[in-house]
């Protein structure tokens, strides 16, 4: 198959009481197997494809045939938001962001809290299911907001950094408290993983 379940960096616990053990299992095991289930599927219909990478086809869906542009822009890029998920979080993660991702937020932000706060707005106004994601656009981060699984390598940018707001995300610990578990995560965010992204973003 094409394209296959990451294992997780760390124990499905690890992220607690921040992410819980009950909703990581589910998360992972059910939901991302799924996106790689259905597109490995898509691409069964075209196998020339299948020596592309996710990344590749869902920077440039146009070039994915029409009768299967859909579920690999859903299902592929449910693939790829998640696996840059489970990489930028960490246990014992967050504080302070360090190395040229923190001079950068700094620069173009201010506070770091006035940055967490924007990027928790982006989450919360998100209608339905979605991410809030970071991104490197003309020389300046950007925080901007994609529906479902889309994404912004979509649009030619590099995500730096990215919260799911999907519900199957936050639902078991905070029920429809988004706000709160937007607050949260930034306990668990990986900045070391961050920084790498953010220099294959200036790249």
């Amino acid at each position: 198959m094409p394209f296959e379940l990451p294992a997780l960096p760390y124990d499905y616990a690890a992220l607690e009481p921040t992410i819980d053990e009950a909703t990581m299992k589910l998360h992972h095991d059910k939901h991302h197997q799924a996106y790689v289930t259905n597109a490995n599927a898509a691409l069964e219909k075209h196998p020339e494809l299948s020596s592309k990478s996710a990344e590749e086809l869902i920077s440039d869906l146009a070039a994915v045939p029409e009768d299967i542009r859909g579920p690999i822009r859903n299902n592929g890029g449910g693939h790829v938001n998640h696996t840059m998920f489970w990489e930028i979080m960490k246990p014992n993660g967050g504080g302070e962001p360090t190395g040229a991702i923190g001079e950068q937020i700094t620069k173009d932000f201010g506070a770091f809290e006035d940055f967490k706060k924007k990027f928790n707005e982006a989450g919360v106004k998100q209608f339905g299911s979605g991410w809030a994601f970071l991104v490197f656009k003309g020389g300046k981060l950007e925080i901007v907001s994609k529906p479902n699984q889309d994404s912004p390598l979509s649009d030619g940018l590099y995500p730096i950094l990215g919260n799911d707001v999907w519900e199957h995300a936050y639902y078991l610990k905070y029920n429809n408290r988004r706000p709160d578990y937007l607050a949260a995560w930034w306990s668990v965010v990986n900045w070391e993983e961050v920084n790498k992204r953010f220099e294959k973003a200036k790249k």
